[in-house]
């Protein structure tokens, strides 16, 4: 993306070369002699942040998928698409009739178990009243020992048929329930609080366990879902800050940290989830919006700090490394005023200009820390491939801000081709950080 950047932002500046070249030829300045302009920066001390750049799933909190637990045609729809809704209000109605004469059998049938329990219990209350009765009587030598055996027989007997008919009883009861719990199911209701969205429910259609009625979740918070592999999470923890972006949201860079981290591994493909969970009151993020993390865990070794768009591969020597304005200075005062408007300044008259080497030794999103070259140099980042065809080494410098090169490669090809086809490029308006 940088090399995209810097190609295209090279068509705007061999413009502003024209430019200043007509200039010079105008003036008599130059005998003949192309002065390219270009754009500046000044070279930084410090350390870069540490990160890792991640792809992530948006989700709503408490996105759920909404399933019917029977089978039945839809008879009415309550919500739609977009639609809040509250824990336990009813979302569709299923046909409820054949559920309805399931339940009526089903008490039927436990009102018949009940009688038959009673049946039980009486069988059992005679015998048990004979086996007194034949006792006393064995006691006055009126009954025989077989007549008392017989009679605890049947007793075992009418216990035993009293237990199965309570059985029965419990199972014609639990079977009230289950036909009950059914009819209800004839009811969806919302689980949770939230929107309605993916609905895929009309009137008549028939719905069964497979079928995804709605996806219902809250939208005022979000939870992003990022990949982790065994080797991230070796220095990727809970708590450490992110950043995430979208194109979708190009102006806008929301902050959160790492919230939760799986400690289970897939099979196979040996990584992990980790979840972050964003407040979404703007509504910015979508469930199922596919967006960029970076996961800011440290910060490396201070060095001179440039941005990467400054970085150039030498056409003829194959070195890498910066321009340098050798011969370009500027007040304290004017630097100050130039970071903390983040503007562009005016172009300079021709100075010196040096391609010096430089060892990369840390590399972030937007800028690198390097080695060749000391902090405060004004090195280009912008126009490198005018001073590489053989110029006389001296260039016209418009020193910029670092907030207007953060924002400049941040910029997708398109806009910049979108800005030089409306003239905007070359006093295109800037803000503050």
């Amino acid at each position: 993306m940088k090399h995209k950047i810097i190609k295209i932002s090279v068509i705007v500046f061999s413009f502003l070369t024209f430019q200043a070249c007509s200039s010079d030829e105008q003036s008599g300045s130059g005998q003949g002699q192309v002065v390219p302009a270009v754009e500046v920066v000044q070279a930084q001390f410090g350390g870069l942040p540490l990160e890792e750049r991640l792809n992530g799933i948006v989700r709503a909190a408490n996105q759920v998928d909404i399933y019917p637990r029977i089978s039945a045609p839809i008879e009415e729809v309550f919500v739609q698409n977009g639609q809040l809704v509250q824990q336990g209000e009813p979302l569709i109605r299923l046909r409820d009739t054949e559920y309805r004469e399931r339940l009526r059998q089903a008490e039927a049938s436990l009102r018949i178990n009940i009688a038959q329990r009673r049946q039980a219990q009486a069988a059992l209350g005679e015998i048990e009243s004979q086996i007194r009765r034949e006792r006393i009587l064995q006691q006055r030598d009126l009954s025989s020992e077989l007549e008392i055996e017989q009679l605890e027989a049947r007793l075992e007997s009418a216990e035993a048929s009293l237990e199965l008919a309570e059985a029965q009883v419990e199972q014609a009861r639990s079977n009230v329930e289950e036909q009950n719990d059914a009819l209800e199911q004839t009811i969806i209701r919302a689980p949770v609080n939230g929107t309605v969205g993916q609905r895929n429910a009309e009137v008549g259609m028939q719905a069964g366990a497979n079928t995804r009625l709605f996806i219902l979740g809250d939208l005022t918070q979000s939870k992003v879902t990022i990949n982790l592999t065994e080797r991230m999470l070796g220095y990727i923890t809970t708590g450490q800050e992110v950043r995430i972006f979208s194109e979708n949201i190009r102006d806008t860079v929301l902050a959160g940290e790492v919230s939760r981290i799986s400690p289970f591994l897939g099979a196979g493909n040996f990584s992990t989830e980790a979840e972050i969970d964003i407040d979404n009151q703007d509504g910015l993020l979508l469930p199922g919006m596919f967006v960029t993390v970076d996961v800011l865990y440290g910060q490396s070794e201070e060095a001179t700090i440039i941005p990467l768009s400054a970085i150039y591969r030498h056409p003829q020597t194959g070195q890498t490394g910066v321009y340098v304005a050798t011969s370009f200075g500027m007040e304290a005062e004017v630097i100050e005023e130039l970071e903390n408007n983040g503007e562009r300044g005016s172009l300079s008259n021709p100075t010196d200009v040096e391609f010096l080497p430089v060892e990369i030794i840390a590399r972030g999103r937007d800028a690198a820390g390097v080695e060749g070259i000391r902090s405060g140099d004004w090195v280009v980042t912008v126009g490198q491939n005018l001073l590489s065809r053989g110029s006389s080494g001296q260039a016209r410098v418009r020193p910029v801000s670092w907030y207007n090169i953060m924002q400049m490669q941040r910029l997708q090809p398109q806009d910049l081709l979108r800005e030089i086809m409306n003239g905007n490029v070359a006093d295109r308006p800037q803000t503050g950080s």
